[in-house]
């Protein structure tokens, strides 16, 4: 089958077309034929090296596919076989022609909505309404988004309200971003490539913070002390966010991470299916940027590593 194959960790050009064998549906596991292949940011950063994740190099990145299934493991339905899916890889293995899915990670792609628009939306908006349900809004809170046009962000800004929250402040990294915030139902928007970008802040209820960093111990001291809540569910900086148990002391707030085993557990069980039901009833919607060819992986991460483009990039298969 055709796969891109990274051999080792560094520039988008080691991102290499080859062919390698077609993988067999494992127990608890589906066959899929892509028909389209997610691209994040954080796969930018795994390619690059820069990204905490385990790695066995040489490796086919990729975690989110949407296709037809060929072929079911043991313990799968076999009534699955013919339909068209979406799901999570849980790791790696998607930018190729086929790729093996965990079952449990998967749902069917709902009438009415194109494949591609399902792998857009589906893992980012989960993401999404999973944070949003965790940070518990009240109806007159402000909030804060940051990284407000990416996959995640979208979904939170365009949703936040529906949530809750009384006001939207975002954060982009360019006026072309901004707008685009803005479009989204934010009611404010900041620059977050300003250096001190947070002393803008007013005082915060709930910050959605996928930043990382010494900037996400500055946005802590934004936060309503004793009721304040900030979800980190990002590392965007690429280094962890820069907050310690005596911050957390001092300000009376609270902080949550949003990720691990438990957290994916929550946002695929639940929040993944919710997603795909809000495209198909038109309560929510896909934003793509740009689908290219599955031999040009190495471009995609280009586009995504400039950081000019808003909605995401596919990989047609």
């Amino acid at each position: 089958m055709r796969a891109i194959v990274l051999p080792e960790t560094g520039a988008p050009e080691l991102l290499r077309p080859a062919d390698l064998p077609r993988p067999a549906a494992a127990e608890g596991q589906v066959v899929i034929r892509a028909q389209v292949v997610g691209v994040s940011y954080a796969e930018t950063q795994i390619r690059a090296g820069t990204f905490p994740f385990p790695l066995t190099l040489p490796a086919v990145l990729g975690a989110e596919a949407a296709g037809e299934v060929i072929e079911v493991g043991p313990g799968v339905d076999e009534s699955l076989l013919g339909t068209t899916i979406v799901g999570v890889t849980g790791g790696t293995g998607a930018y190729a022609e086929y790729v093996a899915l965990p079952a449990a990670m998967t749902c069917p792609v709902p009438d009415g909505v194109a494949p591609a628009e399902a792998l857009a939306a589906a893992a980012p908006g989960s993401i999404a309404l999973a944070l949003l349900h965790r940070a518990a809004l009240t109806g007159g809170e402000t909030v804060l988004v940051e990284a407000a046009t990416s996959s995640v962000g979208t979904f939170l800004v365009r949703h936040a309200k529906e949530f809750g929250a009384a006001r939207v402040i975002a954060t982009a990294g360019s006026p072309v971003k901004r707008e685009r915030a803005a479009e989204l139902g934010a009611d404010t928007v900041l620059d977050h490539g300003r250096p001190g970008w947070p002393a803008e802040l007013p005082d915060v209820d709930v910050a959605f913070e996928a930043i990382g960093g010494a900037s996400a111990r500055q946005v802590l001291d934004h936060l309503t002390p004793g009721t304040g809540r900030l979800l980190n569910y990002g590392l965007l900086s690429g280094e962890p966010a820069a907050v310690t148990a005596a911050d957390l002391m001092e300000h009376g707030v609270t902080v949550t991470g949003c990720s691990g085993p438990a957290w994916a557990g929550q946002v695929f069980g639940t929040h993944y299916r919710e997603l795909l039901t809000r495209l198909a009833t038109g309560r929510s919607a896909a934003t793509i940027a740009r689908t290219l060819p599955l031999e040009q992986a190495a471009e995609a991460h280009r586009l995504l590593e400039s950081r000019a483009l808003t909605g995401r990039v596919l990989l047609a298969s």
